[in-house]
């Protein structure tokens, strides 16, 4: 005979307690603190047209972890007729590491012949950066148009991720809050989800987020996997958002950004997260340099 619904919910009342979860059982683990490097992007002393070899020993003296250069400045250096391990042990002395490194191969683009030169000289530059010791390189969507197919973009996405694991440098997909074609948190998402990868990573930073329109909230869904690299800046309260250009960048707190709930929502994630300070601010190119990286620094470490 079938039970009746009281029947059922009597017996299911009934039932063993030991049956049922306990409370510790069905509690996630708490995540532990995200822990966190300082990092210093060599645009941020850009216009004191400092070397290299001068960059190093600024970040080390200000006392971070390491630095993020640019492959223009590697190639530079290189094309002084000085050497990839010559860079490296000046680093390796310093007691900074090369963190990450920004270039612009055009892998995403649209046209084939442009994607298989981005390709191709993404692999030389991660070849470089692998003999440095450098882990990471940041992977933009430079030479794309708007519309931008995200699910081809992801195809591409996951080649790159490939090309990575061979090389052993990982591209960090960016994406840039005044670019037309790949400018919102979002897509970069689409793109990360698309390329079903679990060496999957984003580059965020704080001008970029808001200039793009993309807002802070979409942080949270990103745990601390998703995440090896953020970058530190502000945004002036006075410009229109539309109208803010990378010049305008500020020192983290000085600007409009919701800096402490930002950190707060890193401080959530777990794991290890690089916080690396990016500005193209011509009013800091004029002040001394270490002035500069000093402050920048204390100007993170406020809030992390």
């Amino acid at each position: 005979m079938a039970l009746s619904r009281r029947n059922l919910l009597k017996t299911l009342a009934l039932a063993p307690l030991a049956a049922a979860p306990t409370l510790s059982q069905a509690s996630p683990s708490p995540r532990e603190n995200t822990r966190f490097k300082f990092s210093l992007n060599t645009s941020t002393i850009r216009g004191q047209k400092l070397s290299l070899p001068q960059i190093i020993e600024l970040a080390a003296k200000a006392g971070y972890d390491g630095f993020e250069p640019w492959m223009m400045e590697i190639e530079a250096y290189l094309g002084e007729g000085k050497s990839v391990a010559s860079l490296k042990k000046l680093a390796s002395d310093a007691g900074l590491e090369f963190f990450d490194c920004i270039g612009f191969p055009t892998w995403m683009a649209q046209d084939a012949e442009k994607s298989k030169t981005g390709f191709s000289q993404m692999e030389k530059e991660m070849g470089i950066l692998a003999d440095l010791g450098c882990p990471r390189v940041a992977a933009p969507a430079i030479g794309t148009e708007a519309p931008l197919d995200l699910m081809q973009a992801g195809e591409k996405y996951k080649r790159l991720l490939d090309l990575g694991r061979k090389t052993g440098v990982m591209p960090q997909l960016e994406f840039w809050g005044a670019y037309p074609s790949f400018y919102h948190l979002g897509q970069a998402m689409m793109v990360a989800a698309v390329a079903d990868d679990k060496d999957a990573k984003i580059l965020a930073d704080v001008y970029h987020l808001f200039r793009g329109g993309s807002g802070f909230e979409g942080m949270k869904l990103l745990d601390g996997q998703a995440i090896d690299i953020f970058h530190m800046n502000d945004v002036p309260a006075a410009i229109p958002r539309t109208e803010q250009q990378d010049k305008d960048r500020v020192m983290p707190g000085d600007g409009a950004a919701p800096m402490q709930e930002l950190a707060n929502t890193l401080k959530a994630k777990g794991g290890e997260i690089i916080l690396s300070l990016e500005l193209f601010n011509p009013t800091y190119y004029a002040m001394d340099a270490q002035v500069v990286v000093k402050e920048g620094l204390e100007k993170m470490k406020r809030f992390f």
